[in-house]
């Protein structure tokens, strides 16, 4: 509705580039479910496929399916902290190299590109960023009375995402030291992160890996089902109707592509990359509109450090996009 007021038929765009490339992420998602069950319970992955598409099915089949939706997302990001701390604690990553890499990077800009842009793309990319305002405007939580609660949801969702994929990397970190320290060893091509953690931290930290990709898999799918479908309802009311129906379509379809498809590893890094080049256009539109008083309100006044920010976020993540989606592409073709 914001974009099209921003320029008719805009909104319809970016509903369409939305639902895209949520498709795209949530095939990997389930491709990473599968990876998770395999890593976790040696289900074999296009078993996992259906088992992992099929759990996130379910929660829609209940009658009260987005209460049903909270508590799962609740539950499940709450162990995956727990369980990523744990790995931490195995793993003792090397801590001031983590600080000293992240502010100055040893390795070129260029190297880091793809994995810059799949991190933005995953964390805040595509249909990410709208995924809780969504719910909120669902629950009744809107306009200006409200403020204080969509704030203190909208920093709590980034904060936690934050501490999530702090904690991830320091884990990952261990490991991939580890890794280096050890005896040569290839790593298993379809599921490399996973094996590297059975290297770095033993069995136990291959296991507690594996339900960390498996929490974070069912969370993606039910929450990328959810928000896609979300931005469907603008085209046609009868979407709206039957939400749920076309959220376990959603699903299934994902299930089925991903099956026929193979490759999850590849794809959830594609799925990564594709989100991130929705991202500055979204946000594009997103600041256009902040500028706006026919949109916003007399009385709204943009922070001009906050759009500045988005100005640079949106140069740098299309920069990023274009220049890596392709290879990204290649690699599954």
């Amino acid at each position: 509705d914001v974009a099209n007021r921003v320029l008719p038929g805009l909104g319809y765009v970016v509903a369409f580039l939305v639902v895209a490339g949520g498709l795209v992420f949530n095939i990997g998602n389930v491709g990473g479910g599968a990876l998770g069950f395999n890593t976790l319970l040696g289900i074999p992955e296009i078993a996992g496929y259906f088992i992992a598409g099929g759990v996130a099915i379910v929660i829609f089949l209940m009658k009260n399916a987005l209460n049903a939706m909270d508590t799962l997302t609740k539950i499940l990001g709450g162990i995956m902290i727990v369980v990523i701390f744990v790995v931490i604690v195995i793993v003792r990553p090397p801590l001031g190299l983590a600080l000293k890499e992240t502010v100055m990077p040893t390795a070129p800009m260029s190297d880091l590109g793809t994995a810059i842009l799949t991190l933005l793309g995953g964390t805040v990319g595509g249909y990410i960023t709208f995924s809780g305002a969504h719910r909120l405007i669902d629950a009744g939580i809107t306009k200006k009375e409200n403020l204080k609660e969509i704030n203190k949801s909208s920093v709590m969702g980034i904060g936690i995402a934050t501490i999530v994929r702090v904690f991830l990397f320091l884990a990952i970190l261990g490991v991939v030291v580890e890794t280096a320290t050890s005896a040569a060893h290839t790593l298993d091509a379809s599921n490399p992160a996973a094996d590297a953690f059975r290297i770095g931290a033993g069995e136990i930290g291959y296991r507690f890996f594996g339900l960390v990709l498996l929490c974070a898999a069912i969370t993606s799918i039910v929450g990328c089902a959810y928000t896609s479908v979300s931005f469907l309802k603008t085209f046609h009311k009868s979407i709206e109707k039957y939400e749920n129906v076309f959220i376990i379509l959603f699903i299934a379809l994902s299930t089925v592509v991903m099956a026929v498809l193979g490759q999850p590893a590849v794809l959830l890094v594609l799925a990564g990359a594709v989100n991130g080049l929705i991202l500055p256009i979204t946000l594009g539109v997103c600041l256009i509109a902040s500028k706006k008083k026919s949109i916003m309100g007399e009385d709204y006044k943009h922070p001009t450090w906050l759009l500045i920010c988005g100005i640079v976020v949106v140069i740098v993540s299309a920069y990023l996009g274009i220049r890596t989606f392709g290879t990204n592409l290649s690699q599954l073709l």
